[in-house]
């Protein structure tokens, strides 16, 4: 081979070489910028199902301003000039929990027909300003108020009620009835609320791996089907739904030991949740999102995955340790043996003190 057929061949090589680089840099290349784009587009996807998840109610439009004083928020210091400050003010909110009967998930966990859905689980939620303490309120169900005239979705309203349960609110008016009647008996604002129904507590419980609950006496409910001996148990997600719902065959049978089974639930679920390092998993980080909106009712205050996800910020320094599980004090109702009244003044002085911080 001559001088200048070496030189030509090497030059060849060269350029080959080069070309093959170039064909695999573009590959490299295009098989990023689609990696990339699908990510994106997955992103994109997971929150818009996420946000899709969740149901809002406007609460604000429906009640109007004949409603109790909303109190004051404060933001917290931004760390930066760019950072949005968080909401560090105290606030009220009025969780549900909704024996909703409709759809198969909800039925086969104990609901019945669509026409039968109500809220035998009520709670008022009131973070303290600064958020770093809370207090749970639970009203029992059998609680007999005064239910105010309620606004319906379909138009016209709900006819003043005297001496009825107070889950009788959600039954004829759904959460803005709810809503009213807890802003009636307590003078106090609820700046939001949040409904979970049956199949959306039990998805969240299972995603987080279950919730360990210690329990002081056997529970053996054939309504609610649950069995457990005292002591400590690891509950699935339909195992701690059935402890929420529990009441006969332990304490007296009345609505008063599933509250209490119900904050013990709570304050469970609170050291579960804080004890997951959902940052290490994305999909298990997934799965408990998608669990948690998935049953989510809320006022549109919170109806998107950036409320909720800045209220969950905003209680970061929120630690079980720091809330406060209560009942509302109640006596015998002298009308009917089996149900309550609440018991003043110490029920008056309780709502009182929701407004002081």
């Amino acid at each position: 081979m001559t001088g200048h057929d070496a030189n030509a061949h090497a030059n060849a090589h060269a350029h080959g070489q080069r070309g093959r680089r170039s064909r695999t840099l573009r590959a490299v290349g295009l098989t990023l910028a689609v990696t990339l784009v699908l990510g994106a587009a997955a992103a994109g996807w997971v929150y818009w199902h996420l946000n899709d998840n969740i149901t809002g109610v406007d609460l604000d439009n429906a009640l109007g301003d004949d409603r109790p004083a909303r109190a004051v928020t404060t933001p917290s210091p931004s760390g930066t000039a760019s950072a949005a400050p968080l909401p560090t003010g105290a606030l009220n909110i009025l969780v549900l929990g909704s024996d909703s009967r409709s759809g198969a998930e909800n039925r086969e966990l104990g609901g019945g027909d669509s026409t039968g859905a109500r809220s035998d689980t009520a709670m008022v939620v009131h973070l303290d300003a600064g958020r770093t303490g809370a207090t749970v309120v639970s009203i029992p169900r059998d609680t007999l108020v005064t239910r105010p005239s309620c606004p319906l979705p379909s138009g016209g309203s709900t006819a003043e009620a005297y001496g009825v349960m107070f889950n009788t609110a959600y039954a004829v008016g759904g959460p803005v009835c709810a809503v009213k009647t807890v802003e009636s008996m307590t003078n106090v604002r609820m700046d939001h609320f949040v409904e979970v129904d049956f199949s959306g507590f039990a998805k969240l419980v299972d995603a987080l791996g279950g919730v360990t609950v210690t329990t002081e006496e056997d529970i053996d409910d054939e309504d609610s089907h649950l069995r457990l001996a005292a002591g400590t148990h690891r509950l699935d997600g339909t195992q701690a739904l059935a402890l929420a719902r529990t009441r006969h065959g332990i304490g007296d049978g009345s609505d008063l030991g599933r509250i209490g089974l119900q904050q013990t639930l709570v304050k469970a679920l609170l050291e579960q949740i804080s004890a997951t390092d959902l940052l290490t998993s994305p999909t298990r980080l997934y799965s408990v999102a998608d669990a948690a909106t998935g049953g989510l009712t809320t006022d549109t205050g919170l109806d998107s995955l950036a409320e909720l996800t800045e209220l969950a910020q905003s209680l970061k320094g929120l630690s079980s340790a720091h809330v406060t599980t209560v009942t509302l004090p109640v006596v015998t109702a002298p009308t009917d043996p089996n149900r309550v009244v609440p018991q003043e003044p110490a029920a008056t002085d309780l709502w009182t003190s929701l407004t002081q911080g």
